[in-house]
């Protein structure tokens, strides 16, 4: 198959759609597919090492944007267009919610890596959740992430094909052949007895950073020797409320007296990521909303058999148990989880045996197995007559 890829963002610029799509292509082309982009104009330089036929050519995510893409599809003779959507990847476009009815030469997919809505005009209010339901609706097919995006779909009228299928990790595993973790530790400044608690992402107000800093405060409180790693750029690329999250952050720093305690390793390559995570003696993610496996820097640390505490679930997953491959809190609990932190820091065991385990959850999420159940989704939507 000729297949297209439009998301908003793709390396080397920051971001967690733009790295999904870049593993996706790899997988397929993997499988002997042809796998043509068509992204954001900053994503020009530093192409090199792509497994796919990039097309750099938005320059805005406006309406004029609309021609391009469909001159681009035209001139690739593609068979199927995979929309790779979330609304900040795109600047909040509203054009996108359409993209599907204007591509009417060419079957199109569109993954949702999330269901959380655009801006559309001042004082939109359902319209904004309509855009996304327009955009599922039009689409010849629908791929969703997690299961909770999956029953909220499914529960709409007029969905043609939905599918789940889950991401895996941006960040594969690999270390130098020299890595030595005492050496990485010290050289961030970290000691002997420190414990090391990894935050990775982007600052976002979902990702419950400030509950990490009071947890933080609170177990050096009780006079464990906790420090805190910040993995990773602080904004990304493309969604401004993230600029502004990461003020209201360094503030919160200030008045927890936290600085000290704190290292930022700012954005780094894979392999730097890779350092960071097995650097740490604990991975903390306490999302407001519920741990999924539509979170990346999730994905990650279950790759690199970290111990990780998170946050209960909003929605069933049989997959991950809790307290076998990660530690469970309520969200939004700055006391939960510096429990949480003080017992693995006494635990050593306990850690290893997380960390054991969650390596092995990670096995399931290999982008072999979704670049090939995204290519059987494909075939099989190319197989059926279009209306």
């Amino acid at each position: 198959m000729r297949i297209g890829q439009i998301t908003g963002e793709y390396p080397p610029m920051q971001g967690g759609v733009g790295a999904f799509t870049q593993e996706l292509a790899r997988g397929l082309v993997t499988l002997g597919h042809t796998v043509c982009v068509f992204t954001d104009h900053r994503a020009a330089n530093g192409l090199s090492h792509t497994p796919a036929h990039v097309t750099a050519d938005a320059h805005t995510w406006g309406w004029g944007t609309l021609s391009r893409i469909r001159r681009w599809a035209q001139a690739q003779k593609l068979d199927i267009v995979n929309i790779q959507y979330q609304a900040a990847a795109f600047n909040m476009a509203a054009f996108v919610h359409i993209l599907p009815v204007r591509l009417d030469t060419v079957r199109v997919v569109t993954t949702f890596h999330d269901l959380l809505v655009p801006y559309l005009f001042p004082k939109a209010g359902p319209l904004r959740y309509q855009a996304v339901l327009t955009l599922a609706r039009s689409s010849d097919g629908v791929i969703v992430t997690n299961r909770g995006d999956q029953q909220r779909l499914a529960s709409e009228r007029s969905i043609a094909s939905l599918r789940h299928i889950p991401i895996g990790s941006n960040i594969t595993p690999e270390l130098a052949p020299d890595y030595n973790r005492t050496v990485w530790r010290t050289a961030l400044g970290f000691g002997p007895d420190d414990i090391v608690v990894g935050y990775f992402g982007f600052l976002n107000a979902s990702k419950g950073i400030d509950t990490l800093l009071q947890a933080v405060r609170i177990a050096r409180n009780n006079k464990l020797p906790v420090k805190l790693l910040m993995i990773g750029g602080r904004t990304g690329t493309n969604d401004p409320a993230n600029i502004v999250y990461a003020q209201e952050v360094d503030q919160m720093i200030d008045d927890l007296g936290l600085h000290e305690h704190i290292r930022w390793t700012g954005f780094v390559d894979n392999a730097a990521v890779s350092g960071h995570l097995i650097a740490s003696d604990i991975i903390a993610l306490p999302f407001k909303d519920g741990v999924s496996f539509r979170r990346g820097s999730l994905m990650a640390a279950l790759a690199h058999g970290c111990p990780i505490i998170t946050t209960y679930p909003q929605v069933d997953m049989p997959e991950l148990i809790g307290n076998e491959h990660v530690r469970l809190i309520p969200p939004e609990s700055p006391t939960a989880l510096s429990i949480a932190i003080e017992d693995l820091a006494r635990n050593p065991e306990r850690r290893a045996d997380l960390g054991t385990r969650a390596r092995e959850l990670a096995c399931q999420f290999s982008w072999e197995n979704i670049a090939a159940q995204t290519a059987a989704f494909f075939e099989e939507l190319l197989d059926q007559p279009r209306p």
